[in-house]
């Protein structure tokens, strides 16, 4: 017994021994099962003996980590690192399967690193030739990629090919790549190569929170700014997006050849091949290259050509905003028009090989011809331009942006493809004869001459009848100061803009007001908000009008009213309520609009006797019309304007029933480069505020979208969302839409009061739309313009939409289905008042 115990002491002793002289040794396995382990000098080897596993440090020897390097390529190159952020301070780690999971462990067995996974039976860790560490069923070794984790879904700095560089919408989360700190850190660095999906989807180069260059959207063989990725013998380049995935990968049909796409530390892009022969990497492309790569080098609407001095010009119909520093070679300002845009009447540039703007804001339909994409463009008022999302085969597929062009580029030798820019009717044509323009424009002054003279003698004989001419008594020196202030105010609001207009909004007496309304009797009485009352009333000239008067009681005051008298009187749009003019007569506040016959959505829709009223196709109208007059506040305004109270009873109803959004007292007005703000006095109604703004105060126009969206959900079910869930844990209008839509019974949601004709796409697209509007996140929510294309296109391929957003709390057990009943709650949420009001 003792012989044989001697004999085990002197294997063991020889095996370390053997180890301590080749310290190099490896399993030359691939797999690693729960009963195995990996410490420092082992490692794992993939079938092929292409890549190498285990442990390894570089610069710093206090520094120890865990990753995947080419086996046979002689200058060590680490594609992958496990632990790149969270060092071993030795060399004394473990590297092993525990509780389903591959863990690393230091050396006191401290977690340092983990898959993190929760499903699997019977795992085990394999190395694949790709260079795919995957965790996988014992049981099951095929090739359709069923894992239960992989590395290639955790890039470091390399993209491998077969390797996704972008996004799991099923799974939300994004792969993308990180520079190492420095050459001999491999530590998260500040640049990042990230996929973003939405709209036209595209790769930013980012450096911290800033983008640094732009590869420009896949036009189905390329992205639009690298012409030189042209398909070879031996690498493909592959785009795919769907409902469920959209990712760029690459493949190489020789594997014989070794290329990798990384982000260096300093900011750079690199595709790099092995070279056998030369034993070295060779840079085989890069990014950024040249000026004309730097991202918005030549600002919004500028287009940088790399062959030009200086290489910043604006397209046709454009100039610098800032000429002083275009001289300069100063570009970043970008161009502005020369002549302003009329809808029906403008036309568009063709601008070949072009570098497509940047297109996460744009629309897309992989369907439509380019004939068909120029007809959506022009009849949108807020389209700017116009290309094929595909570019093989002659073309096809549309992509639309709206709003300013950013970051485009102009290519030689058939690079970029072909931009339709919108542009002035006039910035296109050779600007006619000189002779007959001057006088024309001659004619013109000379007409509009005569027409102001006659204005001015038709406005003081007008007031002459009133008596407004001579001296003026206490109501009217009220009415001046108070218009005063809200022109002084206005003035400083819009300090941005160059000269704004002094308001020229009508002013109506008391008297008038009293006439119209009868005394401001309850037979004219048309509702009760929180403002005030709302009251029919006919001037004498026989025009219809509601008169909203400022309660005294109200929660609110002069502060709304001047609010609502600076928006509205400055915002024109079919969709917009009209504001006819104000009175004000000492303690007296009144507004002046034009009267719709058939009040507001609310009084309609949740009105059982009223409801089969709206058919599907005026409720189709109804959604499709409020989307573009909120558009419109939002971007084709001359103020970006945040509604902030956006619901079913601000949504006026005309004799045709078109409808017109109303009540502005509580909008905001952003700056051009403002995209949220926040505020401590948190306004709205119980089921249209987003979660953002009810629990942090946050309104942007993602909230106005948010509130869009319950407005859909509204009008396609005919019932109110409450907002919150009732006692019973019941789920309020949008768990319900959100919980028939995943069972695939979305059509169960419209208003039996719709009747059997309908549309069942149109519909589904509705719900598909208002699920998209009230996703919980802000980010996650289309805007405006991409909702208006979506619901005019039968062909649009739109996202699955994530889970709404939800609010806990109580509904008031005061609420009723009257539309005119006053309903005015507060609760408190994240320590912020929120008073709600309710039925304006």
């Amino acid at each position: 017994m003792g012989t044989i115990r001697n004999h085990h002491f002197c294997s063991f002793f020889l095996f370390f021994a053997f180890l301590a002289i080749f310290p190099t040794i490896s399993f030359s396995i691939d797999t690693l099962t729960a009963t195995q382990s990996i410490i420092n000098n082992q490692t794992l080897v993939s079938p092929g003996d292409v890549f190498e596993f285990g442990f390894f440090t570089l610069e710093n020897p206090g520094e120890w980590y865990v990753g995947i390097w080419y086996k046979n390529i002689p200058v060590r190159t680490y594609v992958w690192i496990a632990n790149r952020d969270k060092p071993l301070a030795n060399s004394s780690g473990i590297f092993k399967l525990e509780d389903r999971n591959i863990v690393l462990l230091d050396q006191g067995q401290n977690l340092v690193w983990s898959s993190n996974i929760t499903k699997g039976d019977n795992p085990l860790a394999q190395l694949l030739d790709s260079g795919n560490l995957v965790l996988r069923e014992a049981n099951i070794n095929d090739e359709t990629n069923h894992y239960l984790w992989q590395s290639f879904d955790y890039p470091t700095d390399t993209l491998l090919p077969d390797m996704k560089l972008g996004w799991d919408l099923n799974a939300g989360f994004n792969r993308f790549l990180t520079a190492w700190r420095t050459k001999g850190d491999p530590s998260s660095g500040d640049f990042s190569f990230k996929l973003d999906y939405h709209g036209f989807p595209e790769i930013f180069l980012w450096n911290k929170q800033r983008r640094e260059y732009r590869s420009g959207p896949w036009n189905g063989l390329r992205f639009s700014g690298v012409p030189e990725m042209k398909p070879l013998d031996y690498i493909s380049f592959n785009f795919v997006t769907n409902q469920d995935e959209v990712y760029y990968s690459f493949s190489i049909t020789n594997k014989n050849l070794f290329s990798r796409l990384i982000v260096t530390p300093t900011g750079t892009l690199q595709r790099l091949t092995w070279i056998p022969d030369t034993e070295q990497w060779n840079p085989f492309w890069y990014a950024p290259k040249d000026q004309c790569d730097n991202y918005r080098e030549c600002g919004q609407y500028g287009i940088c050509d790399s062959n030009a001095s200086p290489v910043c010009k604006c397209p046709k119909g454009f100039s610098p905003k800032n000429q002083q520093a275009w001289n300069l070679r100063d570009g970043s300002g970008g161009c502005i028009r020369k002549t302003d845009l009329d809808c029906t009447k403008d036309k568009f540039l063709h601008l070949p090989n072009m570098k497509l703007p940047e297109g996460t804001s744009s629309f897309v339909d992989k369907n439509m011809t380019l004939k068909d994409c120029a007809a959506l463009c022009s009849r949108n008022c807020s389209c700017t331009a116009y290309s094929n999302s595909d570019i093989r085969n002659g073309g096809k597929g549309c992509v639309i942006w709206i709003g300013d062009l950013i970051d485009m580029r102009q290519y030689t030798d058939g690079g970029g493809q072909d931009l339709f820019v919108r542009l002035a009717a006039s910035d296109l044509g050779d600007g006619g004869n000189t002779t007959a323009l001057i006088i024309g424009i001659t004619v013109s002054a000379g007409v509009l001459l005569l027409g102001l003279i006659a204005y001015v003698v038709w406005k003081r004989k007008a007031m002459q009848n009133k008596g407004k001419i001579g001296k003026k008594g206490p109501h009217e020196r009220s009415q001046d100061f108070l218009l005063n202030e809200v022109v002084i105010s206005s003035k400083k609001e819009f300090s941005a803009e160059s000269q704004p207009d002094e308001l020229e909004l009508p002013l109506f007496d008391f008297d008038t007001i009293a006439t119209a309304t009868d005394n401001f009797s309850d037979e004219k009485k048309l509702g009760q908000g929180g403002f005030g009352c709302v009251y029919m009333g006919r001037l004498v000239e026989g025009q219809e009008i509601a008169v909203k008067r400022l309660s005294k009681n109200s929660g609110q005051g002069t502060e709304e009213f001047k609010n609502e008298v600076r928006l509205i009187a400055r915002l024109q749009h079919r969709n917009l309520v009209r504001l006819l003019g104000c009175c004000i007569e000492m303690d007296e506040k009144m507004l002046v609009y034009e009267y719709m016959e058939h009040r507001s959505l609310d009084s309609v829709l949740f009105n059982k006797a009223r409801s089969s009223l709206l058919n599907w196709q005026r409720r189709f109208n109804i959604i499709c019309g409020t989307a573009r007059g909120l558009l419109y506040l939002h971007q084709d305004s001359r103020f970006r304007i945040i509604h902030r109270d956006l619901k079913a009873s601000n949504i006026l109803l005309d004799g045709e029933m078109n409808p017109k959004i109303s009540d502005f007292g509580m909008a905001r007005i952003f700056g051009g480069d403002q995209t949220e703000a926040n505020t401590k006095r948190v306004v709205g109604t119980y089921g249209y505020m987003s979660p953002e703004y009810a629990m942090d105060g946050l309104f942007s126009a993602k909230s106005d979208v948010f509130s869009f969206g319950v407005l859909v959900l509204e009008v396609v079910s005919g019932k109110k969302n409450r907002g919150f869930y009732h006692s019973n844990s019941e789920l309020n209008l949008l768990g319900h839409a959100w919980r028939l839509w995943k069972e695939g019974k979305g059509m169960d949601l419209i208003d039996s009061a719709v009747g059997d004709s309908y549309n069942a796409q149109e519909v589904l697209r509705c719900i598909q739309v208002g699920l998209l509007c009230v996703q919980e996140r802000a980010e996650d929510r289309p805007s405006m313009s991409t909702v208006v294309l979506m619901l005019n296109s039968e062909t649009a391929t739109m996202p699955q939409p994530k889970t709404p957003g939800f609010c806990l709390g109580r509904r008031s057990t005061l609420e009723t289905d009257s539309s005119n009943s006053k309903q005015d709650e507060s609760c408190t949420v994240n320590q912020v008042t929120v008073t709600m009001l309710d039925a304006r």
